[in-house]
């Protein structure tokens, strides 16, 4: 059986291995921390490495934004389910003007 997946490079965020650019006192903090914490001989640090840092020392943190994520997009799943079956219901309903003609 193949190992391919069709679909493997929609399941990984792109943005996660950014290098983080330092504007502000916050980010510089994080850089700083996450590099030391993960011994980087490089001055680079990307997204990911500050998610993974950030999970592991303060998971409740990340629980909420995921919470918050998920309770987003279900919401606009639910949304769009609405959204979708009223253009089905005027989909069916017959055109007046055909009749009228």
């Amino acid at each position: 059986m193949s190992d391919y997946d069709p679909l493997e490079e929609y399941r990984k965020n792109p943005d996660l291995g950014a290098l983080v650019e330092i504007d502000s006192e916050l980010k510089n903090w994080l850089v700083e921390y996450t590099g030391n914490k993960l011994a980087n001989d490089s001055p680079d640090v990307t997204v990911e490495m500050i998610v993974n840092v950030v999970a592991d020392e303060f998971p409740e943190f990340m629980l909420a934004i995921a919470e918050e994520n998920f309770m987003r997009g279900y919401d606009q799943a639910l949304t769009d389910l609405v959204a979708v079956r009223k253009l089905e219901k005027m989909d069916e309903e017959p055109d007046t003007e055909d009749r009228a003609g």
